[in-house]
């Protein structure tokens, strides 16, 4: 399915929870920045709150697409093991790019 952009498909997508319209147990979280306009309609249209977890990648020095995990919002750390114990990922490496 196409979208004509990301409003459109906050749209679509809130018409498939209608069952979660006017409940106080939900939240809408988005991701910046292409979450935002696709979590406003959908917050919008289940008369939800609205709110934004902002996210940052880890990259792996000298692997510039290569994520080893990634930053949220209130400091949450989460690391792809894998990658670290693979690549052999000093924690000061880590440090240095959290």
């Amino acid at each position: 399915m196409r979208f004509s952009n990301r409003r459109h498909a906050g749209q679509l997508l809130a018409g498939l929870l209608t069952e979660y319209v006017d409940r106080t147990d939900v939240l809408v979280l988005a991701l910046p920045r292409g979450g935002v306009p696709v979590a406003f309609e959908i917050a919008k249209a289940l008369h939800a709150p609205l709110d934004v977890c902002v996210v940052r990648k880890l990259g792996v020095p000298g692997h510039r697409e290569l994520a080893m995990g990634a930053i949220a919002s209130g400091d949450v750390l989460l690391l792809n093991d894998e990658v670290v114990r693979e690549l052999r990922i000093p924690q000061r490496v880590i440090d240095g790019v959290a």
